[in-house]
């Protein structure tokens, strides 16, 4: 059967659509995000580079969460080189903490990326750059690797130091897609086209309940009660798509 995939979508308040695509490509990407303004948070993948450049109504900020699995990669052959990395993200995280616990606002919260967070950060890339110069470390190296994907995505991984608006990372939208993985092995197939498409919309729904604070089965007992009531409109019948 052929693979096809979800593409997830979270919304500045909270919400979350899945689209669905037969392809990995840019083309996606450009048709979902048609006529989009604003700050793209996303991680490395190279379609969401392809498609924030060159739009100046863009700005692409960059996940670290991402940027630190490509370091924890490079442990078994970089220990020490490794440990110092995750020193450096782990007291980034540490500050985005201080902001939640205290419930800074977006003032505050500014005041202190721009104190605490960005002298890290600046320190963080100055030691990559000293890393990158090792002669003993060779491209195929893990750590090599990590610090050009740190040297390729400089200026995105700083956007969330001037924008309080923007997450340090994308593990928001990680925990709110698991029901796609998990379903990949619950039920396996779609079976149909049509019915991964009808997958990513009832997910969406159920998923935005939940990230609402909305009981799923309440919401759907609600809306299929109200079907009926609804002007008549003209159903498909996805039993038979093809």
């Amino acid at each position: 059967m052929q693979s096809t995939w979800f593409w997830p979508l979270y919304g500045e308040d909270d919400e979350l659509a899945f689209t669905w695509s037969k392809s990995r490509g840019t083309a996606h990407v450009e048709q979902a995000l048609e006529n989009f303004h604003g700050t793209l948070l996303t991680d490395g993948y190279s379609a969401y580079d392809c498609y924030a450049r060159n739009k100046p109504g863009i700005t692409q900020a960059q996940c670290w969460a991402h940027t630190r699995r490509y370091f924890i990669k490079a442990e078994a052959l970089e220990p020490e080189a490794v440990a110092q990395s995750l020193d450096f993200i782990g007291k980034l995280y540490a500050i985005e903490a201080d902001i939640r616990d205290h419930q800074l606002d977006r003032e505050q919260c500014l005041k202190q990326r721009l104190t605490q967070s960005k002298p890290r950060v600046d320190q963080f890339f100055a030691w990559c750059h000293e890393q990158s110069q090792r002669t003993d470390l060779v491209n195929s190296n893990p750590l090599a690797k990590a610090l050009t994907y740190v040297r390729n995505h400089q200026e995105q991984l700083q956007v969330y130091l001037s924008d309080p608006d923007v997450p340090i990372d994308t593990n928001h939208l990680e925990r709110a897609l698991r029901v796609i993985p998990m379903g990949r092995k619950n039920w396996l197939f779609c079976w149909t086209e049509v019915g991964a498409q009808q997958v990513g919309i009832i997910q969406s729904l159920l998923t935005t309940c939940r990230l609402q604070g909305i009981n799923p089965y309440t919401y759907l007992v609600d809306v299929l009660m109200r079907i009926e009531a609804l002007p008549q409109m003209e159903w498909v019948d996805y039993r038979n798509p093809l």
